[in-house]
């Protein structure tokens, strides 16, 4: 019952890879199973070369007819067993001996009187004992609740596990996933405490004073130029990383990150920088296509940005640049979903 189908099982996974029509037709040669050149015996072979021949010459020739009488034997004994012809359904249950059969009135009669037999002792010392709380908590009275109860936690948490990796892997959760998020909408940010004049001049004032050898150098790029307007699209470059601080700013605004919120293209940005570029309202966006600096902390790079192409930074760029509206503010690839392919950064 065991040995039988494992053997015919690997007998089957050896006839189809070499001796199976399709693979003859894998190595190209087509027309049915035949021999390839590697399969010849060699000049004094081995016996694993030997053995290994002698198994491919009898899944070629012998397997097929051996295989088509298994079949028939068992398309046999069916159908006698159908035509009550035989007793056994199988050539299997014919070789153990084993017949498979209804019980009868007489035999559920027998086995009554077998169970009632061996059960009136045990009868009697349940109808004088009664439980009570200290039995209760007797191990030879817990352990048979405790194997019949896993008969059936044991199959409902098969069940249950089984339900699991189905509902995981359906597409019927992940539409349900998708609905439940598609109701969720992000609400615009909301920009509180904008600094005044007074502090925007001050800053600048002691921007000046700083050494030009102080300033950290940026990763700046050369602006991409736009496919549609053939305008160069205003890019920020990476920010440089302080050594002394663990923190890396924000390319947008220049200052420590809040709500860290990443873009299609990788980089970190302020959820409400990267939210207010994409639509194109943002400060930086706003001052460097006036020509404004207002003092910000990003003034000086866009003024750097602006003598690259050789123009002035008190005109305004209107018709000349592009304010990177809908795009990466560091690559100004478009993204795509514009602020619906915003992902918040859990640090």
């Amino acid at each position: 019952m065991v040995g039988i189908p494992y053997l015919k099982r690997k007998l089957d996974e050896g006839y189809d890879i070499h001796a199976a029509p399709h693979a003859a037709l894998v190595s190209g040669m087509g027309g049915g199973p035949r021999y390839h050149p590697s399969d010849e015996l060699p000049h004094n072979p081995t016996v694993k070369q030997r053995l290994l021949f002698y198994y491919k010459w009898f899944l070629r020739n012998v397997y097929p007819s051996i295989n088509g009488a298994y079949y028939f034997s068992i398309l046999a004994f069916n159908l006698a067993y159908l035509f009550d012809n035989t007793k056994y359904s199988s050539p299997f249950l014919w070789l153990i001996g084993t017949r498979i059969r209804r019980l009868s009135p007489a035999d559920h009669k027998a086995i009554a009187m077998a169970t009632a037999a061996n059960t009136p002792h045990t009868g009697a010392s349940r109808s004088r004992s009664r439980p009570s709380a200290l039995s209760l908590l007797n191990p030879q009275a817990i352990y048979p609740h405790l194997l019949g109860s896993l008969k059936i936690l044991l199959p409902a948490s098969i069940f249950a596990l089984k339900f699991l990796e189905w509902w995981h892997a359906s597409d019927f959760s992940r539409q349900l996933a998708k609905q439940a998020t598609q109701s969720i909408e992000l609400p615009a940010p909301v920009v509180t405490g904008i600094p005044s004049k007074s502090t925007a001049t001050d800053v600048k004032s002691e921007k000046s004073t700083l050494a030009e050898a102080d300033r950290p150098k940026q990763c700046r790029t050369k602006s991409p130029i736009s496919s549609i307007t053939l305008l160069p699209i205003f890019t920020v470059p990476i920010p440089p990383v302080d050594p002394d601080t663990s923190q890396t700013p924000c390319p947008i605004c220049l200052n420590a990150l809040v709500n860290p919120t990443a873009c299609q293209t990788g980089y970190v940005y302020c959820y409400t920088c990267i939210f207010r570029w994409l639509n194109g309202e943002h400060d930086r966006q706003i001052e460097f296509m006036n020509g404004a600096g207002n003092g910000a902390a990003w003034e000086d790079d866009d003024k750097d940005d602006e003598n690259e192409k050789g123009g002035k930074d008190s005109t305004s760029r209107e018709g000349r640049w592009e304010n990177g509206k809908g795009r990466c503010p560091i690559t100004g690839r478009r993204v795509l979903g514009g602020t619906d392919g915003l992902r918040r950064v859990l640090v």
